[in-house]
């Protein structure tokens, strides 16, 4: 032995020797997934997985929740395989566009049956939670998933979906034994009369662990007793939205079986003709909103879809404790709303129809100091409907809800004054989208056009991340956005600009812009070309009835390749020009898709 070993302490007894040390490459690995479990900001996390091949392999192992905000985007091969670990997927199909009829049937860029195939094959192992929005969903889809999901699976919500049924609502319920949460909302179900499913009564028997299931968007009535059943032996329930066949009686007794619910969607709210019905007053009605401690649980409610208006008054004892409060189904008038919004201090989230009018709405700005959220919705969606709601409510919410994160604001006129009152008011503000029902319309008092109120916008508003435009803007409104909306990631465009400098403007001026979906204006071939070193950090571009030749659109597809680039004709084949009547371009990493009907062509 070495004058060395003879320094060197004696070994320890073999049962007691440490283990060797992991590499210290492995070290790193296991340190950094540990310190990137703490980021839930999906931004922060492809920043984070950009450093380098390894921070990619980490953050791929540790991401519990993956989106797919465009289905065309990627496979689910593809997202399996980078995020093997995903327990929560979010995917969206068609683009917003498609909720005005501008996309034409059959286009077949939303179908999700490749993705339940993936499920089926258990791409996705530790999937817990699937969320789909304006997605093409059938019941063998449905059949398919509920008969393959890993036993983790718990939650499963569609939100404008369409081409599913009742069966396969009941596949879903009879199989995923597991489930936590089912939401239907805002979905085109197809029931014929002789197929219909009771699929209320698949669940299993026992007791189930449900805590939200919303069906209001259901056209056909369920059965109430399997309903009541369901909700009786769901001891977790905390969210509940019935459609409009669940009479007044039937939600009082529902109620009476959820004494943790905190969000209630009503159904119609009155009274039907069933035994639930019989001696049903207001005073009963009340108590069953006052009852089981709910003045200080219920912090949501939606519904009222054909509302009976002395029922009203019996929400009463819930108001105060309010957060949420959905009226966009209910035409409530200034005379029923008053009395209501008057008690809803802590209201932070309002929906209502145009049908509260000013006065409603400066009501809202006395009370709802709180108030983060504002839509305003149109009773009669045309354009030379009653002026219902105008300026006037505009500028009273911008003076009481200095608070306000986010509008949607439907009416027939408005004023430079009352956008600008709204941006010095609301700094805060994230989303604004104003939408004057009349086009080209400008400010209706001074006959401006409504360039400065949306240049106040951009330019006082520094966090505003989305932007719908309407009224008469021109040129000069598009420069102010493409100057001042320097956080701006979705711009919506319609009947607005001169040229197609505007079009320039905001593709050279907004850095940060993902989305663009543009309608009806005079943008052609030199605007979209203005764009080119921009495209490929967009989501997706869509321009409709603007003045785009071919020859501009091979263009763009010529030089950036790995943008897809698809032209879509909507006009009957025999009224066909060699305009371009729909573009819709957007990135992809399996390139073009192979599933295009005759009337798309992709350069």
């Amino acid at each position: 032995m070495s004058e060395e070993d003879d320094d060197q302490p004696p070994p320890l007894p073999a049962q007691k020797r440490p283990r060797a040390s992991p590499p210290p490459d492995q070290v790193l690995d296991n340190v950094l997934e540990t310190v990137l479990q703490f980021l839930d900001s999906a931004r922060d996390r492809c920043a984070a997985s950009l450093v380098c091949r390894s921070w990619s392999r980490a953050e791929s192992a540790t991401r519990a929740s993956v989106a797919v905000r465009n289905l065309l985007a990627a496979s689910p091969a593809r997202v399996a395989r980078r995020f093997p670990a995903a327990r929560r997927v979010l995917l969206k199909g068609r683009p917003r566009f498609a909720d005005f009829n501008l996309l034409p049937p059959g286009w077949a860029g939303a179908d999700f049956r490749p993705w339940a195939a993936a499920v089926a094959a258990a791409a996705f192992p530790a999937l817990a939670s699937l969320f789909l929005k304006r997605i093409t969903v059938t019941d063998d889809d449905l059949d398919l998933v509920s008969r393959s999901l890993p036993a983790s699976f718990r939650d499963l919500s569609l939100l404008l979906c369409d081409g599913f049924s009742s069966a396969g609502l009941a596949s879903i319920a009879s199989h995923c034994r597991g489930l936590r949460v089912l939401d239907v909302v805002d979905c085109e179900m197809n029931d014929d009369d002789d197929e219909v499913v009771d699929w209320v009564a698949a669940f299993p028997p026992g007791t189930t662990d449900l805590e939200s299931l919303s069906f209001e968007c259901y056209v056909r009535p369920v059965s109430f007793a399997a309903l009541e059943a369901l909700v009786a032996r769901s001891p977790r329930l905390t969210r509940l939205g019935v459609n409009e066949h669940v009479s007044l009686g039937q939600l009082r007794r529902l109620m009476a079986n959820t004494p943790r619910l905190t969000h209630l969607g009503t159904g119609a709210f009155r009274p039907g003709d069933g035994p639930e019905d019989v001696g049903l007053d207001i005073e009963q009605m009340a108590s069953a909103f006052a009852s089981a401690g709910r003045t200080n649980t219920l912090v949501s409610l939606s519904g009222f879809r054909e509302f009976e208006p002395e029922y009203l008054p019996t929400i009463a004892a819930v108001s105060g404790n309010l957060t949420n409060l959905d009226f966009s189904y209910c035409p409530v008038t200034p005379d029923q709303f008053l009395p209501f919004i008057g008690q809803c201090h802590n209201l932070e989230r309002l929906y209502v129809l145009d049908s509260v009018r000013d006065e409603g709405l400066q009501a809202t700005a006395r009370t709802c100091k709180k108030l983060q959220v504002l839509h305003v919705l149109p009773l009669n969606a045309l354009e030379d409907a009653d002026e219902l709601v105008s300026e006037v409510g505009l500028t009273a919410i911008a003076e009481g809800c200095r608070g306000l994160r986010s509008t949607l604001y439907f009416c027939q006129s408005m004023t430079n004054a009352a956008v600008i009152a709204i941006s010095q008011n609301c700094m805060d503000l994230k989303v604004f989208r104003l939408c004057i029902m009349g086009r080209h319309q400008p400010d209706h008092v001074t006959g401006e056009p409504m360039d400065e109120g949306f240049g106040a916008i951009v330019r006082n508003c520094s966090k505003l991340t989305r932007l719908s435009t309407s009224g008469h803007l021109t040129d000069r409104a598009f420069e102010y956005i493409g100057k001042y909306a320097k956080s701006l990631r979705t711009l919506s465009v319609a009947f607005a600009g001169d040229s197609n400098l505007a079009l320039q403007h905001i593709l050279q001026g907004c850095s940060k812009l993902e989305k663009l979906e543009i309608r009806d204006c005079p943008f052609g071939d030199a605007g979209l070309l203005s764009g080119m070193h921009h495209f490929y950090n967009m989501r997706f571009l869509w321009m409709s009835g603007c003045n785009l030749t071919l020859q501009g659109c091979k263009e763009v597809a010529r030089r950036l390749p790995r943008l897809v680039v698809e032209l879509i004709n909507s006009q009957p084949e025999n009224e066909r020009t060699d305009s371009v009547d729909i573009l819709y371009m957007y990135r992809s990493l399996e390139g073009p898709r192979e599933d295009v009907p005759p009337f798309v062509k992709i350069l």
